[in-house]
């Protein structure tokens, strides 16, 4: 008997996340059209998502019917393990007969054949024992920080630094919103309209955070002519906002530019200005030029700690490449790769590339540095370096952009004081509707 389309692809995916540097969404993304039809692609996602989002909570549970230490298995058949654990835990509607099965039989799909009485003992041993569990619930009355690393599936160390910095009610708004699947936001090109979608069976509600925004309620978006068009983009309105942070100016400069939805709304809102988008690799360029397709965007594939221009220009926006911590409930595979050496050497790079980006900053003119990250190694830890090492450059204060986006009726949020920390821009997943991102705003002297 065959495995399904969804568990393979699943397999599939999650094997390929372990062992290279892949993120789920990309791969998800790039398996829609390759025959899957659209529940099988929904299960796919969800049975990928919800092993990289409860990964620790499920090898917990593998483990007391494992006669061999996790560590020592070999990943495709822990991959095997995990699908049927996520399974047999959380997906009521699917038989336990059918998870244990399908994941023995992607054990033998993978050549492991002599691994198959082991997956089999372990699964059937679990589909007899597995409980079933409100996890939300779990999370919601968790402590201590360890138990709410635990019942939240989030490495102790994150969740012990995030109550350390946020506080541990904030911690928790954090880990309980990365276990669910986030609400995809939108934003809508100048061509496209709201009448087009519903009639193609997307239904939207008006953003949170941003009036601009929307989000989808039902129906599948990327399937939508507008969106294959470059119309219509998924994007985080914490993101959309750092976009609007940038302003209305006659020359701009998008330093880290890929994948371009920043700088998509950039020109949108600037269809006069000199826009330069700069971009380290070469493929991400490429793919940066056919995604923003305004005329007025030039796309440089170059170092961003080494530009080759000579011109300064009014705006110039550091979207610096960072961990990913406030992005987690769509990028699970990030909390079980990170390491915490990882924050260092990113600031290192992050700081190098934002005393470069500074350099291009007209006198009066004002840079963005942003992150969707909740480390203040990444983020007010770089600005205060960078500060700190050019008497030339001061710190603005977010408020007084925010409140005027809030005057034009753009941000739709009425707490703005919930949404800054000293000067800075910084929204929480759980307590704020969108990722975590960080902003700051740096003017020239």
């Amino acid at each position: 008997m065959p495995v399904s389309p969804a568990r393979a692809t699943a397999f599939d995916i999650l094997l390929k996340v372990e062992q290279a540097d892949a993120y789920a969404s990309d791969l998800l993304h790039s398996f829609h059209g390759k025959k899957l039809s659209q529940a099988d692609h929904g299960l796919a996602t969800e049975l990928v998502m919800g092993v990289l989002r409860w990964r620790s909570l499920l090898d917990r549970h593998i483990a007391p019917h494992s006669s061999r230490p996790l560590q020592k298995l070999d990943a495709a058949v822990l991959t095997a393990l995990r699908l049927a654990a996520y399974q047999l835990e959380f997906l009521e509607r699917v038989p336990q007969r059918a998870a244990v099965h399908e994941s023995v039989e992607l054990v033998k799909r993978a050549h492991k054949r002599s691994a198959v009485p082991f997956a089999n003992a372990v699964l059937r041993k679990m589909a007899a024992s597995t409980p079933r569990t409100d996890h939300a619930e779990a999370v919601r009355k968790a402590s201590t920080i360890r138990k709410l690393s635990e019942a939240s599936a989030h490495p102790l160390w994150l969740v012990e630094r995030w109550a350390r910095n946020l506080g541990f009610d904030a911690a928790r708004e954090i880990c309980e919103h990365d276990q669910a699947a986030p609400e995809t936001a939108i934003r809508l090109g100048a061509l496209a309209t709201e009448a087009d979608l519903e009639r193609q069976g997307i239904h939207l509600s008006p953003g949170r955070l941003l009036s601009c925004a929307r989000r989808v309620l039902s129906g599948d978006i990327t399937s939508a002519e507008a969106f294959r068009r470059g119309q219509v983009a998924i994007q985080d309105e914490a993101s959309q906002l750092v976009a609007l942070l940038v302003g209305r100016a006659t020359s701009i400069l998008d330093c880290c530019a890929a994948p371009g939805g920043k700088t998509q709304l950039i020109a949108d809102r600037n269809p006069n200005a000199a826009i330069i988008a700069v971009e380290l690799h070469r493929h991400r360029a490429r793919t940066l030029r056919k995604l923003v397709r305004a005329e007025n965007v030039q796309v440089i594939a170059a170092d961003a700690r080494q530009i080759p221009l000579s011109s300064r220009f009014d705006r110039v926006l550091v979207d610096a490449p960072c961990s990913g911590t406030g992005t987690l409930a769509r990028n699970p595979e990030i909390k079980w790769k990170l390491r915490t050496n990882d924050l260092s050497n990113l600031q290192s790079r992050q700081l190098a590339i934002l005393q470069s980006a500074m350099k291009y900053l007209q006198p009066g003119g004002r840079l963005v540095y942003s992150t969707c990250s909740l480390e203040p190694e990444e983020n007010s830890e770089v600005v205060e370096r960078a500060l700190a090492s050019d008497g030339l450059f001061h710190l603005l204060d977010c408020r007084v952009e925010l409140e005027l986006l809030r005057s034009q009726g753009e941000l739709a949020w009425d707490d703005i004081e919930s949404l800054v920390s000293r000067p800075y821009l910084r929204t929480i997943p759980g307590l704020h509707p969108c990722e975590g991102f960080f902003a700051a705003l740096i003017g020239r002297k």
